[in-house]
């Protein structure tokens, strides 16, 4: 299996756990330990530990999942991204869109390096 493969097959598996609400058990699972994330509204976030606590804080805001659909999904070597919209009901009772896109790089199956670009406004 190239390193292509192994990619694509770990971001569809990435895109599932997401789709089914697994957020949590996806970092765990596909988020390597000294994971950078960046994304407009909080810039960037180091190290697993720190993202597992950020991003619990955005799923204690969710009252309910209501989409995530992703129209399109690219493979690089070591590297991926994909374009999404994803919906939700936060528990202060607003609905909530987003479109974006998300570029991860990749090392032994996990990412190393995750980026959103979305309009913060």
């Amino acid at each position: 299996m190239t390193t292509e493969t192994q990619t694509n097959v770990r971001i569809e598996s990435l895109l599932e756990y997401i789709r089914e609400g697994r957020i949590m058990d996806a970092m765990k699972e596909f988020y390597a330990d000294d994971v950078v994330m960046e994304e407009p509204a909080y810039g960037k976030t180091v190290g697993l530990a720190a993202n597992l606590e950020r991003e619990q804080q955005f799923v204690d805001s969710v009252a309910e999942f209501k989409s995530f659909e992703t129209p399109r999904v690219m493979i690089g070597e070591h590297s991926s991204s994909y374009e999404n919209s994803m919906s939700w009901k936060g528990t202060d009772g607003n609905d909530v869109h987003i479109e974006q896109v998300a570029v991860q790089d990749w090392r032994d199956g996990k990412i190393v390096r995750e980026r959103f670009y979305y309009a913060n406004g």
